[in-house]
């Protein structure tokens, strides 16, 4: 990442609201944003293959589901937040893997310049090639700020995707079973 260059542009756009970058309150925020795109896109950084690796010696074949998973992401379209929670199951064919390796995988894949729709794709995606399973289900609730604090200015208002793979989109009773377990606390 190019801290230098971002510095740079922060400067810019201080410049270009009409603020005077040099003055006391501003000086240091150029470096400031640098550090935190350094911190919010580090997943443009890492690998998602060196996740998801199947615990040996360990075999499941019915649902696992990893549910309410805080997440943030940054919009590409306006680079504001999006800020929700993440539910993720698969049918495991045999292999298993560690339940902290889907958190991990959502955040790797969520901490580079995102929308909504290809996270929750890529996520069960990345869970069929890597595993295998039967099936694989992505259900991601999420505020935009994009929507909360610009244009319309709805906040609150939540955009929920999904993203239904193998048994979860052949058997409708697949798919009715995770959306009863995410809807079910405690």
């Amino acid at each position: 990442m190019d801290i230098k260059k971002i510095e740079e542009g922060v400067r810019l756009i201080l410049e270009g609201i009409g603020e005077d970058p040099s003055r006391p309150g501003l000086k240091e925020t150029p470096v400031r944003v640098a550090k935190m795109y350094e911190e919010l896109f580090e997943g443009l950084n890492r690998t998602v293959e060196d996740i998801l690796k199947p615990i040996e010696g360990e075999s499941h074949d019915e649902m696992v589901l990893l549910k309410d998973i805080p997440f943030y992401s940054i919009c590409e379209h306006h680079l504001l937040p999006f800020i929700g929670i993440a539910h993720i199951a698969y049918i495991p064919a045999g292999n298993i893997v560690g339940l902290s390796e889907l958190a991990k995988a959502l955040e790797i894949l969520a901490k580079r310049p995102q929308v909504q729709e290809r996270l929750t794709s890529q996520l069960a995606d990345l869970l069929m090639e890597r595993l295998k399973p039967k099936g694989a289900m992505v259900v991601i609730d999420a505020e935009h700020l994009c929507l909360s604090m610009r244009g319309i200015k709805k906040p609150g208002a939540r955009t929920v995707t999904s993203a239904v793979r193998g048994l979860f989109r052949t058997r409708q009773s697949t798919r009715e079973e995770m959306l009863e377990l995410i809807k079910k606390r405690g």
